[in-house]
């Protein structure tokens, strides 16, 4: 069985595989971050790597599964709505807006696979001890509009401040993660609304202090909040049912074996980065971000649900979103039913 690593900026790849010959393997294409908060998927990759697939092993001997890790969340949408990928890792804001972007027509959320992760750092200086000293400052996010952005942007209106796209009275500036970094040891950078692993990074590395756990703000949902979405195109649900059902019984299985042995999953998962990137997390950095995420296939639906109206809100979208289309549920509850596990809600 083989698997195939394509690193990607960009979207433009080959349409959908189909099976040819009887002797062809049928290709399913899945997308990924090389990141710890698509755990699953990135211990996947690295098992297809070593000759060991765990995703293969479900799907069986005429399968071939292929890899596709991207580093943004809307070049992997652009991907799916391209039609050049089957399944795709990624956080809720980018598949929220691939659904709005297709009309409801393309995507829909199949399970979750990671909750948590996000905090807002400042400065170890003491120039923020209070909410009230965030006024005047630059707080910097991962990317417009992404998840931690929404959520930087709906807490300081919720404080009373006024925060546009550019200026206000908190200035919110999207800044890479990498950047994030380098700015916050200068010092440039008064806070950061981020996730993990630069959560741990910014806090280990550039001594940070973390000011508000997200948790924090999900009273409803008992603290979690959903990181990381499995998506599928309808094309593949549609015509290819069963083996997104096999996918969601190997993504099921193998959060459940991550919980049960985290030591091997966290070093299966570096052995990964460090294969797709060139540089594995320190081992405190993982470690400490791996206490701060849950691995789950609850997509925790509410937490969308609430980040869409935020988004709304605060002028990011036009008209609040209807995500009754958006998530396909049903294969996923077959499955944990088949396991003895709890459902989730639809």
């Amino acid at each position: 069985m083989r698997a195939h690593l394509i690193i990607l900026a960009g979207a433009g790849l080959c349409g959908l595989a189909a099976a040819g010959a009887s002797a062809d393997p049928v290709v399913l294409r899945v997308g990924h971050f090389p990141n710890i908060t698509h755990a699953q998927a990135v211990i996947g990759h690295g098992l297809s790597r070593a000759g060991t697939g765990w995703f293969e092993a479900r799907l069986g001997p005429a399968v071939e599964v292929q890899w596709f890790v991207y580093n943004a969340g809307p070049t992997a949408m652009e991907a799916l709505l391209a039609r050049s990928i089957d399944l795709s890792y990624v956080g809720p804001n980018p598949a929220l807006n691939a659904h709005l972007r297709s009309r409801g027509a393309e995507i829909r959320v199949i399970a979750g696979a990671c909750s948590g992760g996000a905090a807002l750092i400042v400065q170890p200086d003491g120039r923020i001890q209070t909410d009230a000293d965030f006024k005047g400052r630059l707080l910097a996010t991962p990317q417009l509009g992404n998840t931690q952005d929404v959520a930087a942007r709906a807490w300081l209106g919720s404080k009373g401040f006024l925060v546009r796209l550019t200026g206000g009275d908190v200035r919110v500036v999207p800044t890479a993660n990498p950047d994030q970094l380098a700015l916050f040891l200068k010092g440039t950078l008064d806070a950061v609304w981020t996730v993990e692993p630069w959560v741990s990074r910014l806090t280990l590395e550039a001594r940070g202090r973390v000011y508000l756990e997200e948790a924090a703000l999900w009273p409803e949902t008992q603290g979690r909040y959903v990181t990381t979405h499995l998506v599928s195109s309808v094309r593949a649900l549609r015509e290819r049912r069963d083996l997104v059902r096999q996918w969601l019984v190997a993504h099921v299985e193998l959060t459940e074996w991550i919980h049960q042995h985290p030591d091997e999953a966290k070093r299966l998962l570096n052995a990964e980065l460090q294969a797709a990137t060139g540089r594995p997390l320190p081992e405190d950095v993982l470690n400490r971000a791996w206490e701060h995420i849950e691995l789950t296939a609850d997509p925790v639906r509410p937490s969308l649900e609430k980040s869409a109206a935020a988004a709304h809100r605060i002028g990011f979208l036009r008209q609040k979103p209807d995500l009754t289309r958006l998530y396909a549920l049903e294969l996923l509850n077959d499955v944990l039913r088949a396991q003895g596990l709890p459902e989730v809600p639809q």
